[in-house]
């Protein structure tokens, strides 16, 4: 098995609502709706879809009822602070949870998280250290 994600499915409890977040909070476009699922243009990248949160579960064997940290954090690496701090913007306007308000890191980078509506969590990162790094933009 190669180091590569063919694409990322998200179960989402109100297919509505997360639409709205991501096409008018943070700007995604979407590139096919079928109703039951949706994928989203991926600029190259893996692509990023969701499905309800109940059919996505019964599809791969699993309750949907999970708590807690789940062990999964999507990443979203910039070219900039200011990118940082303009993505985090974004995402709190669209309705986000700030989980960690952009800043320094521990590491030496810079950057913040938050959970989307249904909970899942973004980490945005810039580091210039680093010359090879996945660019989300």
């Amino acid at each position: 098995m190669k180091a590569h994600v063919s694409s990322i499915l998200l179960g989402v409890r109100d297919m509505d609502r997360a639409k709205t977040f991501y096409t008018e909070g943070l700007g995604w476009k979407v590139r096919s709706d079928f109703g039951i699922s949706v994928f989203f243009e991926s600029d190259g990248a893996s692509p990023v879809g969701f499905y309800s949160r109940e059919g996505l579960a019964q599809q791969v064997g699993t309750d949907q009822e999970g708590s807690g940290f789940s062990g999964l954090v999507l990443t979203y690496v910039v070219r900039s602070q200011a990118r940082v701090d303009e993505v985090m913007a974004e995402a709190q306007k669209a309705g986000a949870k700030i989980l960690k308000p952009a800043g320094a890191l521990p590491w030496g980078g810079y950057g913040g998280t938050f959970a989307d509506p249904d909970g899942y969590i973004w980490s945005l990162g810039y580091s210039e250290q680093g010359t090879d790094q996945p660019y989300a933009e």
